[in-house]
């Protein structure tokens, strides 16, 4: 079997630095195949490229891959330059192809986005897409043995991993530690898959739109070692959705509270569903914070957007979580399908009913292949059926005047520390509280109780 070093391009550390867990996921599963594994992150060790090259003559791996995360930072109101967090990827790769001559491979959530324009940009030899404890180790076994895979590797129509096949994550200690003494959060995943059907998101595409759990004394067990072997205890589940509609979230939380680690975590959670006796179940487990995908301020945004639930729905599991006294935030995006002056001014006011929660707001949305947006864009004249979708290319509603619209949500949210927009203002305001030594998810810190 061959020696594989796995390169985590993320550069991303706003809200926080965030642990490269599918590059952990990756190695468990090579390493599981028979393979020598060594993990390298490209932020951790402050994109250097003499550390680079110096941990590739140490370890004299017989193939590289490279994991990338995200193609931008999905902010309509950022430069291209400052949000294009492919340059890294591609300096990393031409890197590597100038100063050796080892196979350059390149998975991960942006490459399966749009693998033949993010190998032709960064110049590696191979990329694959799915998922890539199924891909990665046959592709890499028949790369070493002489066979040469397409450029573009694709999973088999269906192949997905399910319940006990899901490789619990190859920690590397010196990552773990510079993640929590970084940010004191650590990403667990329960679940892959989203049977929701939102028009701008990619979850689907990527994962599938059936749930595929893992088993939660699984989960249990990544958290209890964690804690044992590195002091990890505050964690956030990384799933699209942690509250599935079929429940099997509580599995999870009712397999914490068996286990009484002492821990506390925070997830993504939709508002539907929701009730008073689930969030006091995980409560009771640990939960300390919730983030909402609310994703728009009215129905009729909402309905536009295909999320699964009304403002009334939003509300009600706002009422809840402050009732619990469990700080929530919500993820507002303006311009979506159908918004006009008069839903703007309706989201605002709804917004602003909002008791004891936090509010970020967006502008536009990153359209996506593989999306009902996508099509949506396509018939309003905002793209073509030929762009590929590379480059950033936001939706914004014909029916909205933008810039009018920014104007009156930053005016609407100025001077408040819980209403956030525009988005970089929460980046700067992160950035001063790094600064000062706090950590954790911190937006938290700005909930007020009555």
């Amino acid at each position: 079997m061959g020696r594989i070093l796995l390169v985590s391009t993320n550069t991303c550390d706003t809200p926080y630095a965030v642990y490269p867990l599918g590059m952990s996921q990756v190695a468990a599963a090579l390493e599981g195949a028979g393979h020598a594994v060594r993990q390298f992150d490209w932020l951790v060790a402050g994109r250097d490229e003499a550390a680079l090259l110096a941990a590739v003559a140490e370890f004299a791996p017989d193939c590289i891959a490279l994991s990338i995360r995200n193609i931008d930072r999905t902010d309509s109101l950022i430069d291209r330059e400052t949000g294009w967090e492919l340059a890294e990827a591609r300096r990393i790769c031409r890197l590597l192809k100038e100063r050796t001559d080892i196979p350059v491979l390149a998975g991960g959530a942006a490459v399966s986005m749009l693998p033949e324009s993010i190998r032709t940009y960064i110049g590696a030899d191979h990329v694959l897409c799915g998922e890539g404890e199924l891909s990665a180790p046959g592709t890499i076994a028949n790369l070493l043995s002489g066979s040469t895979p397409s450029d573009v590797v694709l999973p088999p129509p269906g192949d997905r991993v399910c319940g006990g096949a899901f490789h619990g994550p190859l920690y590397d200690p010196d990552l773990v530690r510079h993640y929590w003494d970084t940010s004191e959060i650590m990403g667990v995943q329960t679940k892959r898959g989203c049977p929701f059907q939102c028009s701008y998101c990619s979850y689907p595409t990527l994962e599938g739109s059936a749930c595929r759990t893992r088993p939660a004394e699984d989960v249990v067990e990544d958290m209890k070692r964690l804690l044992r072997d590195h002091g990890v205890n505050s964690f956030f589940f990384v799933d699209s959705v942690f509250n599935d509609p079929n429940g099997r979230y509580l599995e999870v939380v009712e397999a914490l509270l068996r286990a009484e680690l002492g821990v506390r975590w925070s997830a993504f959670f939709t508002p539907r569903g929701l009730d008073a006796e689930a969030v006091a179940l995980c409560k009771r487990s640990g939960l300390y914070a919730v983030e909402l995908g609310t994703d728009a301020g009215c129905d009729t945004t909402l309905a536009a957007l295909r999320k699964p639930f009304s403002w009334a729905d939003v509300a009600h599991a706002n009422e809840m979580l402050v009732s619990a006294r469990i700080p929530c935030c919500h993820y507002i995006v303006f311009g979506a399908p159908e918004e006009t002056e008069a839903t703007v001014e309706e989201a605002l006011a709804n917004v602003e009913r909002l008791e004891s929660c936090v509010a970020f707001g967006f502008s536009g949305l990153r359209i996506l292949p593989g999306t009902a947006l996508r099509q949506r864009a396509i018939e309003d004249g905002v793209v073509t059926a030929q762009d590929d979708l590379f480059e950033s290319v936001y939706y914004v509603s014909s029916t909205i005047d933008k810039d009018w619209m920014d104007r009156r949500v930053e005016e609407a949210w100025s001077g408040r520390n819980d209403r956030i927009f525009p988005p970089e203002d929460g980046t700067r305001t992160v950035a001063l509280l790094h600064s000062l030594g706090w950590k954790g998810l911190l937006w938290d810190t700005m909930v007020k109780f009555q």
